[in-house]
């Protein structure tokens, strides 16, 4: 690989580390080159390798030995990848590991991870200072991000519209202990300053939130272009319409790169007891403090949640959020752990049905030859 390859590919983000991942590639398939997964459609993928621009699908192989969606490739994701000749397009064969990603539960009766976006270094949570804010979604987003390795900040956008930004950002401060909570306004030019520690060359930032929040409006804004088209929202509810309807990877003038992502209405969360952990660590380092280890902060002697909720230290709101997350993430795990089973027994199944056709067959073989 050239420098000016090299040049190519460093400006989405590629370095020592993503290098030495693609050296571990077996030799046979010296052939493969590195790529960056830009965009995606489904199963259809827009990729950047050190020749530019390119479509891109899995291999056959690929998507047969892919055993749940999370193993396809995601926008973020580093690939190898078998250019074709002659055409703009590769056919993709590994997905080198993650560094970070963030996942949600995709809806459906069977559970199942999507990812919404791989290897960031920083993930910018969007709430508007409207009639969409709301602190208990934000505590949502703190989840999935803590969970995926990444750094949360939350962006409070739309700041114009309320006389007082600051009462908000202590809000969300309050619930979100070391996480940069800045309010910022793309329509007044304010607060970009203060997002330049974030938007570093060669570091990846994504945007996450509900539709109508102003993501695309914060792209174009960090910008200084039209990066993303712009819908405007209604204003009996503050909600707005999916301007984002595919994943999709930039890079700024300024040499950070960002992802911007579709709204959501509702953030269906994965597998995230780190994150929750993370999240509610004031919570949890209360419950150390009860006489009963196994207290359950209802009506026991010596609960130091209640005593907190009683004296004001612990919003009542707050906790019931944490309640009900730690019920939703348990109920999740048991459709899991079923989930598994039953496909460990239908494997099961598919085994002995196999074992015994061969045996069959191979008892055939023997009368065959008699």
């Amino acid at each position: 690989m050239t420098k000016q390859d090299m040049t190519t590919l460093q400006a989405y983000g590629w370095n020592e580390h993503w290098r030495l991942m693609a050296a571990q590639i077996p030799k046979q398939d010296k052939a493969l080159v590195p790529a960056r997964i830009t965009a995606q459609f489904s199963k259809q993928y827009r990729i950047i390798t050190q020749e530019g621009e390119q479509a891109a699908i899995v291999t056959g192989k690929y998507e047969y030995e892919a055993s749940s969606k999370s193993d396809f490739p995601a926008v973020g994701d580093w690939v190898m990848v078998e250019p074709l000749q002659g055409e703009s397009r590769a056919v993709i064969h590994h997905l080198l590991p993650r560094q970070s990603a963030v996942t949600r539960r995709e809806a459906g009766s069977v559970p199942d991870e999507q990812i919404i976006a791989a290897n960031m270094d920083t993930v910018f949570i969007i709430n508007a200072l409207n009639k969409d804010f709301n602190v208990r979604r934000i505590e949502r987003y703190l989840i999935a991000v803590w969970e995926s390795g990444a750094a949360p900040v939350v962006l409070l956008t739309k700041a114009d519209l309320c006389e007082s930004p600051e009462a908000y950002v202590a809000e969300v401060e309050a619930v979100a202990p070391g996480v940069p909570v800045h309010a910022v306004s793309s329509l007044m030019d304010q607060g970009k300053e203060q997002l330049g520690e974030y938007l570093v060359q060669g570091k990846t930032v994504a945007i996450t939130g509900t539709s109508g929040a102003g993501k695309s409006t914060l792209l174009n804004w960090l910008s200084g272009q039209e990066m993303q088209r712009v819908q405007g929202i209604r204003e009996e509810d503050a909600r707005g319409r999916h301007t984002t309807t595919h994943r999709e990877l930039f890079v700024l003038p300024g040499g950070a790169i960002m992802v911007d992502t579709p709204g959501m209405r509702e953030l269906q969360l994965w597998d995230s007891e780190e994150g929750f952990e993370a999240t509610f660590a004031d919570i949890s380092a209360l419950a150390q403090q009860c006489r009963f280890h196994d207290c359950r902060h209802e009506t026991e002697a010596g609960c130091a949640v209640q005593e907190a909720l009683q004296n004001g230290t612990l919003d009542a709101k707050r906790y019931a959020n944490y309640k009900k997350t730690e019920r939703e993430l348990a109920h999740i795990a048991r459709k899991e752990r079923v989930s598994t089973r039953r496909q460990n027994k239908s494997s099961g199944k598919s085994s002995r049905k196999s074992d015994r056709g061969r045996k069959g067959a191979y008892q055939q073989l023997l009368y065959d030859d008699e």
